[in-house]
C-alpha cells in the first residue's frame, strides 16, 4: 500500500545496474537470484486479487532490482496487464536506454521515478551510475505525458543540502505530467542484508534524518 495507489499486487524484478549505497534490496541485483516465471503464471496470479485492486483504486507495481533489466518481460507483463484493465505502476531509477523506455511507457498508468540526487557528483557517488539516463527517461515521460510521482531519498550528509534540493525544485516545476514528489526517509532496515551478502554497508554511521529535517526537505521540494 505504499508503491503507488490503493491496494497494490507488487512484482520484484531481480537484476540492478545501479549499486546505491542505501539500498535496502541489495539481494535482488543479481539478475541470477530470482524465482523463474513465465507473464502467464504471474498474470494468473495477479488476477485472482482483481477484486482488491480494483475497489481501491490499486493494481500492479513493478519494481525491483530495476524492472528495465528484463525489457522484454517488462513489456510482456505491461502489456498483459493492461489488456485485463489493471493499472500499471512501473518503479525505476530510469537507467536504461530511451528505445527500451518507450516500449515500456506506453502500457504505464504511473511512473514512480526514482532521482536520488540532482546534483550529477552525488548522483554518481551514491548509485555508481551517472544520472543522465534518467533524465532522458523522464523528460520522454513528460512528452508521452505519464503521470509521474518523482521519489527522493533523504539520506543526511549525501542528499540533504539545501542548495541541491532547491536547485531539483526548480527543475521539477517545468515537468507538468509530475503529480507529487515523494521525500522518504533513509533507513536502516536492510543493512542486515548487507552483513549476510558480505558486502561492506558504507553508511553504518549515518542516521536516519530527523522529523525536522523531512519536513524541510517536503517544503523544499513540494511541487
Amino acid at each position: 500500500m505504499v508503491d503507488g495507489p490503493g491496494i497494490r499486487y507488487v512484482a520484484f524484478f531481480s537484476g540492478c545496474p545501479l549499486r546505491c549505497k542505501y539500498c535496502h534490496n541489495p539481494d535482488t541485483w543479481k539478475l541470477t537470484d530470482g524465482q523463474l516465471v513465465s507473464v502467464s503464471d504471474m498474470l494468473r496470479d495477479i488476477v485472482k486479487y482483481r477484486s482488491y485492486l480494483t475497489y481501491s483504486g490499486g493494481g500492479v507495481t513493478i519494481t525491483g532490482g530495476d524492472p528495465f533489466v528484463q525489457p522484454d518481460f517488462l513489456v510482456e507483463l505491461l502489456a498483459a496487464c493492461k489488456s485485463e484493465g489493471i493499472h500499471t505502476t512501473l518503479d525505476t531509477s530510469g537507467y536504461t536506454n530511451l528505445e527500451t523506455a518507450n516500449r515500456a511507457l506506453k502500457y504505464v498508468d504511473l511512473l514512480l521515478l526514482d532521482i536520488k540526487s540532482y546534483n550529477p557528483e552525488t548522483y554518481k557517488e551514491l548509485t555508481g551510475v551517472p544520472l543522465d539516463r534518467t533524465l532522458e527517461v523522464f523528460n520522454l515521460s513528460r512528452s508521452l505525458a505519464v503521470p509521474t510521482w518523482v521519489r527522493f531519498v533523504l539520506v543526511p550528509g549525501y542528499t540533504d543540502n539545501e542548495d541541491d534540493m532547491r536547485a531539483m525544485s526548480k527543475f521539477l516545476k517545468g515537468y507538468g505530467n509530475v503529480e507529487k514528489v515523494e521525500v522518504l526517509a533513509f533507513h536502516k532496515m536492510g543493512e542486515y542484508k548487507w552483513e549476510t551478502l558480505g558486502i561492506p554497508y558504507e553508511l553504518k554511521d549515518v542516521l536516519p534524518p530527523s522529523q525536522e529535517q523531512l519536513n524541510r526537505a517536503k517544503a523544499i521540494l513540494e511541487v
